[in-house]
């Protein structure tokens, strides 16, 4: 009988252990996107290789997401025909309408207050990137040495893409560039383990005690 109960404990730590779901991580960053009549798509390639054409939108959200599939998708409902509505076309040149959508104070690094959402026209070269027709319009901009962007007309003043702790659950807004505390708690046992472990260790010494007792009668 304590032998059974043994191996059910057991199983349960075992299956409970590894049922622990994981800590995703959430970012804070520019996200690029693309206008396709009246929807918007996550863009498949970064800005430095796409290559608009005339009479594309194109977006960017400053968004804290997990991933491309949680990304906060541009705001408002501009279209080309309102956005470049001012820009006459000329020959040689292409016209890319841009929504920069700064995101909203939740989403801002500590400290920093964003700026409105704001469409413009940037009129470029044929064959220029979005990152050459963003350069037009919204400088300064912010590049890291993998040429990730990370700031539109100087917003955010610092930081790129970075990792942000569980701290900004709770409105802390921090990073983890930011030191531990000493307890180092993600890397202790949990109170659900130490409790199954003791569980474990109270019926094998009852079953090491049982044992004995059938041996001495």
């Amino acid at each position: 009988m304590i032998r059974r109960a043994l191996t059910l404990l057991l199983t349960a730590l075992v299956l409970g252990t590894a049922a622990a779901p994981a800590q995703a991580a959430t970012y804070r960053y520019w996200s690029f996107w693309d206008r396709d009549g009246s929807k918007w798509t996550y863009a498949t390639v970064g800005p430095s290789i796409s290559v608009p054409s005339d009479g594309d939108v194109q977006g960017f959200r400053f968004t804290v997401s997990e991933d491309s599939a949680q990304a906060a998708q541009p705001r408002g409902e501009q279209t080309f025909g309102t956005i470049c509505a001012r820009t006459p076309e000329r020959d040689g040149q292409k016209r890319v309408a841009l929504v920069l959508d700064f995101g909203t104070a939740k989403d801002a690094p500590s400290g920093e207050t964003p700026p409105r959402l704001r469409t413009v026209c940037a009129q470029v070269p044929e064959d220029a990137t979005t990152a050459e027709a963003l350069a037009e319009v919204a400088k300064p901009l912010r590049y890291d040495s993998s040429a990730m962007l990370c700031a539109i007309e100087g917003y955010p003043s610092a930081g790129c893409g970075e990792e942000l702790s569980k701290g900004r659950d709770k409105g802390k807004d921090t990073d983890k560039s930011q030191s531990k505390s000493t307890n180092d708690s993600d890397n202790s046992p949990s109170l659900g383990l130490w409790a199954g472990a003791a569980g474990v260790a109270a019926l094998g010494a009852a079953a090491l005690w049982q044992s004995r007792r059938r041996r001495n009668d």
